[in-house]
């Protein structure tokens, strides 16, 4: 699948790599008007672009991957569930009242399995997103997730929720309707469920939004994603009133797979195809379905009593430090 084909939107730091991928184009155009044979030069610029395309993607600072985590293209949960699942079923409502159209969830098959799937949703396009709330949830979808996470366990079927939220819904409404309380309340069950849980940042993961569906065995996340207290713009607007300086705040945060990684705060990394998840969503999808699987197979070996161990000392172990 060629970049070149399915690139509607690039990034800044992918310009060259784009005006390289059009100048090839446009040769093989007038070549094949002109009847003329270029296919030694069309290669050698061919390699020169994958060339430059593992340059520019192998050197990514932590702004720029927060820029291909929100990048418009990116798969989203319901396109991974699409991809990795043999059949899904969605499921919608809290019982209380409300559906929430920014976390989705519902049952599946994955490699003939039965597993319940839930995961913030944004959209497409402006409307789409609107809809979709940018893919911020409310206390209903909070809620929602857990009820879905209470039939997992009740029929003892594995979890895999899917992180990519800039944050919980920060509106006045959302306050009213207990926000804080919902997430509060999914940490605290998501510990005491039976059966394997397994989270996955695959896009941003902000705040308080992407923990309350965040608490697993294990915790895998894409090369390319962010997972951070809090977003670099809001970080700088905070520390420096200034939120143009996002830069020098995504690289204090350590929000990236790799400085995560270290810190013990996730399990995995998952690599991505060069160029990042949008620009070969199959085969992303196809990384994400192998990891679960292998991951799914080793917590399924242990007991409820060990996976709930283990998930308490996982994120108990987080944030510890030594004064010397």
């Amino acid at each position: 699948m060629s970049p070149a084909k399915n690139r509607t939107f690039s990034l800044d730091f992918e310009k060259p790599l784009v005006e390289l991928e059009k100048r090839i184009k446009q040769i093989r155009e007038l070549a094949e008007e002109n009847n003329v044979d270029v296919s030694d030069q069309i290669r050698q610029l061919e390699t020169r672009a994958i060339q430059l395309r593992q340059e520019i993607f192998n050197s990514l600072s932590p702004g720029q991957r927060l820029q291909l985590a929100r990048h418009p293209r990116r798969p989203s949960t319901l396109d991974y569930i699409q991809a990795i699942t043999d059949q899904w079923f969605e499921l919608h409502g809290d019982r209380g009242g409300y559906d929430d159209p920014a976390l989705v969830g519902g049952i599946g098959s994955l490699a003939g399995r039965a597993v319940v799937i839930l995961g913030h949703q944004k959209g497409r396009d402006t409307k789409d997103n609107v809809a979709r709330n940018f893919g911020m949830a409310s206390p209903g979808g909070y809620r929602k997730a857990m009820r879905l996470m209470e039939h997992a366990n009740r029929f003892g079927m594995p979890v895999l929720t899917f992180i990519d939220t800039p944050g919980a819904w920060a509106g006045v409404k959302a306050e009213e309707l207990g926000q804080g309380e919902a997430i509060a309340y999914n940490l605290r069950e998501m510990f005491r469920l039976d059966v394997p849980i397994m989270c996955t940042v695959i896009g941003e993961g902000g705040s308080g939004g992407a923990l309350g569906i965040g608490v697993g065995d294990r915790v895998l996340m894409f090369e390319n994603a962010v997972y951070t207290v809090a977003s670099p713009e809001a970080c700088a607007a905070i520390l420096w009133k200034d939120a143009s300086q996002g830069q020098q705040a995504a690289a204090a945060l350590k929000i990236t797979a790799w400085d995560l990684k270290e810190l013990g705060i996730i399990d995995k990394v998952l690599s991505e195809p060069i160029g990042g998840a949008h620009g070969d969503p199959l085969a992303a999808a196809s990384i994400l379905k192998d990891a679960l699987l292998e991951n799914l197979a080793e917590l399924t070996q242990l007991t409820a009593q060990q996976r709930r161990d283990l998930r308490y000392q996982k994120f108990r172990n987080m944030g510890i430090f030594v004064e010397s």
